[in-house]
């Protein structure tokens, strides 16, 4: 995957991957984690998280963890995911393609409404 110049994330990619640079997760946290830090705006569906979880899997995004909380915290049944390090540099790129896009439409006047 290039780091360079990647295609746009899909939004549910990048909202996983911003969780998980925080710490690593299972699946309901991480659902449970982009609503939180969204207000609830972004909200992804089990369908929709486990097949990018799945995608992003074999692209090398992110790894399973095979570390576990202790056994009175944990189920297991979860599967925890950790970012990796291109993970990483791939949410940097986007941040940064973000950015860019943000400052041209801050140029251009774009969220100035027109009387």
């Amino acid at each position: 995957m290039d780091t360079e110049s990647p295609a746009p994330l899909p939004p549910a990619v990048f909202h996983i991957l911003m969780v998980l640079a925080d710490d690593d997760r299972h699946g309901y946290a991480i659902i449970q984690a982009i609503a939180d830090r969204t207000g609830g705006r972004v909200r992804i569906g089990p369908a929709t998280l486990y097949r990018s979880l799945q995608r992003m899997l074999e692209d090398g995004l992110v790894e399973e963890r095979r570390e576990r909380p202790a056994p009175d915290e944990d189920d297991e049944r979860r599967r925890y995911y950790a970012v990796s390090d291109l993970g990483r540099r791939v949410l940097a790129a986007e941040t940064r393609r973000l950015e860019a896009a943000v400052s041209e439409a801050k140029r251009k006047n774009v969220l100035k409404a027109k009387a």
